[in-house]
This record gives C-alpha cells, structure tokens and sequence, in this order.
C-alpha cells in the first residue's frame, strides 16, 4: 500500500516549522520516521503535509548545560548510544539504548521522535520519566518545557499541543562518585516490542551505603510510560533488603 497524498515541507529554521505546523491541524513533524513512515505506508496516518525537521541545527547535537545532559530532538539514536558524553553522564539511557529496536532503525531513529510518539513499551521514554528528565518543547509562542512524568499520559498520547514539537530533552547528571544502572526488558524476540521493562539507577557512599535510587518500570498493558519511585538522602545500609513499589498508573485520559 502507498502513503495518501501530502504536500512535503522542509523549513529553514525551528521557527518556521512551527508557525508552519500552528497553522495547519492536519501536519505532522517527521524526523528519522521509523513509526511514522509505516503509519503513512498502511493510512494509519493521513497528515495533510509532512514538516521535516530533521536537518534543523537547532534541534541535533548532545552538550553539557547548566549540571544536566541535553539531547536535541532530532539526535540519533545510534548517535547517542555511542556517545562518550552519554555514557559518562546518564549511563541509563546508554544502557538502554542498545534495547532500542535494530542497529539500522537506531541509525535512523532519533532521540526526539521516541518521546513524541509515546510508546509505552519504548526504552527512551522510560529512562526519562525514571531519571526525571524535562522535556522541552518549542512552538511560535516560544519555548517552554515539563517534566516528562506530566508529558506522557496514556499509550501514543502525549500533552504536546496544537503547534509545539519537541526540541529537546534535558537529563539530570548524578554528581555522586559511585553510580550503578541497570535496565532489562522482556519481549518475545530481541528488538521487538517490550512487554515489560524496568530501569534502575543507584548511588552508593563508601561504605555501601544507598545515597540515591531510582527505579522505574513500563508495561505495555498499563498504557504509561513508566511509573516510578524515588528515594534520595536517606542512607541505608545495602546488606538489608527494601521493597519498594511503584505507583500505580494514572487512568488513562481521552481526548
């Protein structure tokens, strides 16, 4: 089957797009395309006109800012996984990655695209309501952020807005001298749709004591994209067990 007709737009700056895309309801913003681009092939998708963001400076790259990571929206995956910066600084989301479909989709896939699409078995947006990532948005109006917790609601829906896109995502660095992560996933093939996956960051003193944890866990039934606990500042000693449970998941809104 072949994509219904839509009119193809490439902008020249991030503010473009966006007055672009406020002023038409039927556009989509298309970046690696790895979910979009099947959706159009099938009409699952029908936008009346494609924004192609992908070759926005404005939108690529990884840099340090102000104590946290910061991933442009139309990073790559494959990208990111390898980056040294990554690894150092949010060694989660460098763990997972990997998890994150097939080496040729991740070359093609971008960082952005994940959270805007809202998967509830997707690996991105678990590491960042986890690790409480803020995802920052940008439209006509300027830009604005929220942390990712708020951004996803139900399974492939999101609060972005009529004319926001997604610029980019700002991940905590843990300062802590020693930092273990974990992160695993159940599906029933390698790279396929995750029935369940579970993320954990922790943060020992010298003695082996727990300083900082986070862990997070997403299942595909729920329709979140992770639900979380936190515990910091609260010394324990790791030779006793703890059981933590995270919250339940929100009911899912219809909009």
């Amino acid at each position: 089957m072949k994509p219904a007709p839509f009119d193809y737009v490439r902008p020249a700056s991030l503010a473009e797009a966006c007055e672009i895309l406020a002023g038409d309801d039927d556009a989509r913003v298309i970046a690696g395309g790895q979910t979009l681009v099947p959706m159009l092939a099938m009409r699952l998708a029908r936008p009346a006109r494609l924004i192609d963001i992908l070759r926005l400076p404005e939108l690529a790259g990884i840099r340090e800012e102000n104590g946290a990571i910061v991933v442009g929206a139309t990073t790559r995956q494959a990208q990111a996984e390898r980056d040294p910066v990554i690894r150092a600084s949010v060694p989660m989301l460098a763990r997972a990655l990997p998890w994150v479909g097939h080496p040729p989709t991740r070359n093609r896939g971008t960082v952005g695209g994940s959270i805007a699409n809202g998967d509830p078995s997707a690996e991105i947006p678990l590491v960042a309501v986890t690790l409480g990532a803020e995802i920052m948005l940008a439209s006509r109006d300027g830009a604005t952020s929220m942390p990712a917790d708020e951004f996803f609601i139900g399974p492939m829906v999101t609060s972005i807005e009529q004319g926001q896109c997604v610029r980019a995502i700002r991940f905590p660095v843990w300062r802590h001298k020693r930092i273990g992560t974990g992160f695993f996933e159940v599906s029933s093939r390698r790279s396929d749709f995750a029935f369940v996956s579970a993320a954990a960051q922790i943060a020992l003193d010298e003695e082996g004591r727990c300083l900082d944890i986070a862990l997070g866990l997403a299942a595909s039934p729920t329709g979140r994209c992770g639900s979380t606990c936190r515990r910091s500042s609260e010394p324990a000693s790791m030779t006793r067990r703890r059981r933590t449970r995270s919250r339940p998941p929100a009911p899912i809104s219809r909009r």
